[in-house]
């Protein structure tokens, strides 16, 4: 039987509520306390879980949360411009933690927690779920096991709505967020390093905010939020990623498409459709030869890809519950994270990168963001 993880939420807004949502549906689980100073959120929470065994304990303070003893894991949801601060008291408490992307907003408090999780022995764990989606976790397998051959090209789209509105508004700024590309894109950027395995080189990007919240005013101020771009990632190896942000094309049909191309194929992954694209080139290896002509969808595989385990699929097509697993199962079997508190900083590295390549109009090196041992 497998151990009662019990989980503290800390930051009960509405990717909190997602996480409570993603452990009532996981086994061995019990929520037993919760912190957030907002008290609609801690209402709102509290309703989801009026029917669970146990019912959580309040709490004013993380401090008080942290030594109370209820807690083996804690998930941190709070907005993104307070988790330096929170994390540097969860990395020093006897608790597993599951951090909420991206990790930090300045790369001086990435720094700092990088170097207090050191020797950490209990799961440090960043929340990337995007990898987790059905048909990007078989994308990235079939990648990995060389299906279209040595990896040359990784292309990401997200075409979708603007953001959605926080409590305070919080989101609406780029000093609160990271800036969008911190805010939105890390997910995207963890995903070009990991399909790739390869730490990001340099980055090229233009973007802008050209029609979301320009006539919106909080405190006479209004909001700086980015709302589309591209992005061009390099690799050491000569591999390269792109990105294509736009969020005021909420009319789209699959608003999230992955491409991954190498020298024998290419494999699409496509959200919501949860559609799966593989196909080879013909004759590849034969200089003297033509492949198959482009467009006619001659020898590519389609289907659709699902994971019938998965009971709740909420806002990430079942990727937070997965990941949830992952993280229950590491700290039950004594397995390091997935995802490290290095790895998330290298994501935020990247969307950092890419608005100071907006702001100068020149491209920016890797290293000039984060040091080259990360």
């Amino acid at each position: 039987m497998n151990q009662i993880i019990r989980y503290g939420i800390i930051g009960c807004g509405s990717m909190g509520r997602e996480h409570i949502l993603n452990l009532l549906s996981t086994d061995d689980v019990q929520i037993t306390a919760l912190q957030d100073p907002h008290k609609p959120s801690i209402d709102a929470s509290l309703a989801l879980l009026r029917s669970a065994a146990v019912q959580p304990k309040v709490f004013e303070t993380v401090g008080a949360m942290l030594d109370s003893g209820l807690c083996d894991a804690v998930v941190v949801g709070t907005p993104n411009f307070t988790h330096a601060v929170i994390l540097r008291e969860v990395l020093a408490a006897d608790v597993h933690v599951l951090a909420e992307k991206p990790l930090v907003t300045t790369m001086e408090d990435g720094l700092d927690l990088v170097k207090r999780g050191k020797g950490r022995k209990k799961v440090t764990w960043v929340a990337q779920e995007y990898r987790y989606m059905p048909p990007v976790a078989e994308l990235i397998r079939l990648a990995h096991a060389g299906e279209c051959g040595t990896l040359q090209q990784v292309a990401i789209r997200e075409h979708r709505e603007p953001f959605y509105p926080k409590v305070g508004d919080w989101n609406r700024f780029s000093a609160n967020t990271g800036g969008t590309l911190v805010e939105k894109c890390c997910h995207y950027f963890n995903l070009m390093d990991h399909i790739l395995q390869e730490k990001p080189l340099k980055v090229y990007a233009s973007g802008g905010q050209r029609v979301n919240h320009l006539d919106e005013k909080y405190s006479g101020k209004t909001p700086d939020i980015l709302d589309s771009a591209f992005v061009i990632v390099e690799y050491p190896s000569g591999a390269r990623a792109s990105l294509d942000l736009c969020m005021f094309a909420e009319n789209s049909v699959d608003n999230e498409h992955i491409s991954v191309v190498g020298s024998e194929g290419k494999i699409e992954s496509l959200i919501p459709s949860l559609t799966l694209r593989v196909g080879r080139r013909e004759d590849w290896g034969k200089r003297e030869v033509w492949g198959q002509p482009s467009g006619t969808g001659k020898g590519v595989a389609t289907r659709r890809v699902w994971d019938t385990n998965i009971r709740y699929a909420g806002q990430h097509f079942g990727a937070s519950w997965i990941e949830h697993q992952k993280f229950a199962q590491a700290i039950r079997e004594g397995l390091p994270a997935e995802i490290s508190l290095e790895e998330g900083l290298r994501s935020v590295a990247t969307g950092m990168a890419a608005h100071r390549s907006i702001e100068s109009g020149l491209p920016v090196l890797l290293s000039d963001v984060i040091p080259a041992v990360l």
